[in-house]
């Protein structure tokens, strides 16, 4: 049987198929990663998680005279699958292989040589502007996971981009994690805003029932929307996004191609920066991972019945890091650990587990983690 994926080697192939064809591609892609990342090692639960807004991204914008810039590298995977490098993605992780990463020598589809985070709207702005003085009209999409929006350098974009007026898409990739769960305020303020939708959909069916009654039903309706505004206060905080100057759109179900695609297109009709708020799940569509994003956030070959990878890793220098400074944390109470969003890849997992009064995690903010940790009498991290 013919598979959808063979007949797709570029984003003109993918926008020939109908929405049922590319439903069943996510299926067929979600495979291709397992087949591979299984044998070879790579990231895998991020790029399950976005499999769809890929499809529906490729199928909606031109690239690559549309540039699109991934925030954090290694969620490029399907990306690479749908721009050609289909084969190529068997030799990741391997001697002479495919870049784990965009790579612009690689490919004319990689607008950026991106590695870690909270980098891609600042990268999209200047790519922005560079589109206006040189009076052309293509679009400019930054991706960016809700993990990276906690690094300083992406509010500092916000920021600029918000009062620029410059047309530039933001396509927030909300799914609560970054590659630890995600803290701090920012993750807090989209929980809020996730609510939007579910107040939106209870408030039309509120008012679709009162609407029916005779009499009473419209006075009824009336009165409510006068006090609609202090309700809405109670479960809707001010929309940053809105504040700070950019038009928002969403939440979207980050795996319904067809709402994806209704929302991107509507966003090419508006000017000025936007932001698109699209709801994900890492590990999406292989059950283990989606149970344990942070182990197949990166991962050696595994097997795919079980999620057990195929070789016991040895103590690297993380774990024995990791063992040392809780050694030291039980002989001195000045001892603390401080991470950026990397608890487990710093080996500081069992740390917070034996002192976690004594364990921070402030997100993906690097220049903050090293300032606050400066006060005489700690010990450095």
């Amino acid at each position: 049987m013919n598979k959808i994926l063979d007949r797709v080697n570029n984003p003109e192939d993918l926008k020939k198929l109908n929405i049922e064809e590319k439903q069943e591609l996510a299926k067929e892609i979600r495979e291709y990663l397992l087949e591979t990342v299984s044998k070879n090692g790579g990231h895998l639960a991020s790029n399950l998680g976005v499999v769809e807004l890929t499809i529906a991204i490729h199928s909606v914008f031109n690239a690559p005279e549309d540039k699109i810039v991934w925030d954090v590298g290694h969620q490029s995977y399907v990306h690479k699958i749908l721009t050609g490098r289909k084969e190529q993605m068997k030799t990741l992780r391997k001697l002479g292989g495919i870049s784990g990463f965009p790579k612009t020598s690689e490919s004319e589809y990689d607008s950026f040589d991106t590695g870690h985070s909270s980098t891609s709207i600042s990268v999209a702005l200047g790519m922005a502007r560079a589109r206006d003085l040189l009076n052309k009209n293509n679009r400019v999409i930054a991706v960016i996971g809700d993990g990276s929006l906690t690094g300083g350098m992406a509010m500092e974009a916000l920021n600029d981009a918000g009062s620029s007026k410059t047309n530039i898409t933001v396509i927030l990739n909300d799914n609560e994690m970054s590659i630890s769960k995600n803290v701090g305020g920012i993750p807090a303020l989209l929980t809020k805003i996730r609510i939007k939708k579910t107040y939106k959909r209870s408030n039309n069916c509120i008012k679709r029932f009162f609407n029916k009654v005779p009499i009473i039903g419209k006075p009824i309706v009336n009165f409510a929307h006068v006090i609609k505004k202090s309700i809405k206060q109670v479960v809707i905080p001010n929309m940053y996004f809105e504040d700070i100057g950019f038009t928002y759109l969403g939440p979207v179900d980050g795996h319904n191609i067809q709402e994806l695609e209704n929302i991107l297109n509507k966003s090419q009709n508006i000017e000025g920066p936007i932001v698109i708020h699209v709801i994900t799940k890492k590990g999406k569509g292989y059950e283990i991972a989606e149970n344990n994003p942070d182990k197949f956030h990166g991962i050696s070959s595994f097997y795919i019945e079980t999620g057990e990878t195929k070789k016991a890793k040895e103590k690297d220098y993380s774990q024995q890091f990791g063992e040392k400074l809780i050694d030291l944390a039980t002989k001195d109470k000045k001892v603390v650990a401080i991470t950026a969003a990397m608890k487990d890849g710093t080996g500081l997992k069992e740390f917070e587990n034996k002192f976690s009064d004594r364990f921070f995690d402030v997100g993906i903010a690097e220049q903050h983690a090293v300032r606050i940790n400066c006060r005489n009498g700690i010990i450095r991290a």
